[in-house]
């Protein structure tokens, strides 16, 4: 399996004959480009028109995210598995209102249906928040008969603002209480981790439609326009509560980030560096956990139920298999 490589400090990444390394105040670290999936910059970083075009050549992501923690951008090599029947599939799916509603709401039907058993395990666990569930239910009975996208995205708003509003009762710390979803910048310690997992989660996807024959310029519910990518915007709703959310509770309740992780600002909130490692760290191993897949009966890891996800979603636009999201049964 492929590695992805994260860089915290500053430095530059160069080019050495058939390899890449990262150097800085502390030395050479080399990067094996046979066994890198990917690598996200964290910190100040220097790269010159040599190194990308190899990286390029490799198939190797860039993604890049600020000081604040905020996604930056990506480099995004030339598609190696470029389709342009692919292409012409997706913007039909895309131009047809009817094609595009119905992907518009198996996305969201994605994310009910996940945030559902999110809520549905914290219940079974003796947290209260039933309420919270009924009301999330309540909402997605709306979603099957919904006339258009911005009805669509105003329901999945509303019923991510009553799930985030249980955080309080699932993580129980007044030090990460929700209050309301802000950001760019966050307001609260809370919401800078749910902006910050939402972010690598976006990068994964991308990562990942990168494998595919599928155009990440092109999504359904996330309207296609002059953003750079969208699709994967789609794609990773589905998967936020059981990986980004689920990453989230975990480093709470074991205290792996605190308050003292955070930095207060004139705007907002920023996570420090530590708390970014842990964060990072605590969401590659996530990545890596493996599920008994229950349709191929057999192990995968999360980031490989996130390519079989885009492989549905192919079948789908080639007519072959009518795409329906994945839903988690733990």
């Amino acid at each position: 399996m492929k590695k992805t490589f994260y860089i915290f400090s500053n430095g530059e990444l160069k080019r050495k004959e058939n390899t890449i390394y990262f150097e800085n105040n502390e030395g050479k670290k080399f990067i094996p480009v046979e066994n890198t999936n990917e690598i996200y910059v964290f910190g100040e970083v220097n790269v010159n028109k040599k190194f990308l075009d190899f990286i390029s050549s490799h198939q190797i992501l860039l993604h890049y995210f600020n000081y604040h923690g905020y996604y930056s951008g990506t480099f995004y090599p030339r598609e190696h598995y470029n389709s342009g029947y692919m292409i012409l599939r997706q913007a039909e799916h895309y131009l047809d209102e009817e094609k595009r509603l119905y992907l518009a709401r198996q996305f969201v039907l994605g994310a009910y249906r996940n945030i559902r058993q999110v809520l549905k395990y914290y219940e079974n666990r003796g947290r209260a928040v039933g309420e919270t569930l009924n009301a999330v239910e309540k909402l997605s009975l709306q979603i099957e008969n919904c006339p258009d996208i911005p009805a669509l995205m105003a329901i999945e708003g509303n019923m991510r603002e009553h799930y985030y509003r249980a955080f309080d009762t699932i993580i129980g710390d007044d030090n990460f209480a929700f209050e309301q979803r802000t950001r760019r910048p966050p307001q609260n310690n809370l919401n800078t981790l749910i902006s910050f997992g939402n972010s690598l989660l976006y990068t994964v996807v991308l990562s990942e439609i990168y494998k595919t024959h599928l155009d990440p310029r092109i999504g359904f519910l996330h309207a296609t326009n002059f953003r750079r990518f969208s699709l994967n915007l789609d794609v990773a709703e589905i998967f936020k509560p059981i990986i980004v959310d689920r990453v989230i509770f975990n480093l709470l309740s074991k205290k792996m980030i605190t308050p003292s992780d955070f930095d207060k600002e004139t705007n907002g909130i920023v996570l420090k560096d530590r708390g970014k490692k842990a964060f990072v760290e605590e969401f590659d191993s996530k990545l890596k956990t493996t599920i008994k897949h229950r349709k191929l009966n057999r192990e995968v890891s999360y980031r490989r139920l996130i390519r079989l996800e885009l492989y549905k979603l192919e079948k789908h636009l080639m007519g072959e298999e009518e795409y329906t999201p994945f839903v988690s049964h733990w």
